[in-house]
């Protein structure tokens, strides 16, 4: 598989690894979510260089990810904020965060602590099923193919020499 054709693969997790599969595009996004919005920004909190913030906000905006919001008319200056699909990205995000809170935190502990707002308590990300809203652990999953996608596997088998 190549990095270039990851979006082409019938793969969900392969299609958004070629959105958002770099580490600089993940660090954008966590800026994203403590509401830095203005390209000096990103660029003074990431030290990324400007070419390469360029392309990636771009990638963004051009998936709609982050909108591209004018903050200034002379001259236009824009402001970076996350769409409603953008905002879908935070519970990965999180969890990725609370999984190298978990693993690779200091004796101290975390960086940043979390709090949800409504209940007024630090949290932990939990992944939960949407029937039982039971907590969902690896070892309790099994993957299976959809109807489009065991078609186009048979499709892909049928068309292969034997």
């Amino acid at each position: 598989m190549r990095w270039e054709s990851l979006s082409d693969e019938h793969c969900s997790l392969a299609r958004t690894l070629a959105v958002i599969g770099d580490r600089w595009t993940l660090l954008i996004l966590r800026d994203a979510f403590l509401r830095v919005r203005r390209f000096e920004d990103f660029e003074n909190s990431l030290g990324i260089a400007r070419r390469v913030l360029s392309e990636r906000l771009a990638l963004l905006v051009e998936h709609g990810i982050l909108s591209k919001v004018p903050y200034q008319e002379r001259p236009t200056r824009y402001e970076y904020r996350l769409t409603d699909k953008g905002l879908d990205l935070y519970p990965a995000l999180i969890s990725l965060v609370h999984w190298g809170d978990k693993h690779y935190a200091t004796k101290d502990g975390p960086p940043v602590l979390h709090r949800h707002l409504k209940c007024g308590h630090d949290f932990r990300s939990v992944l939960t099923c949407s029937q039982c809203a039971k907590p969902v652990h690896a070892r309790e999953v099994a993957a299976r193919a959809s109807i489009p996608a065991s078609r186009s596997r048979s499709r892909r088998a049928a068309a292969s020499p034997g």
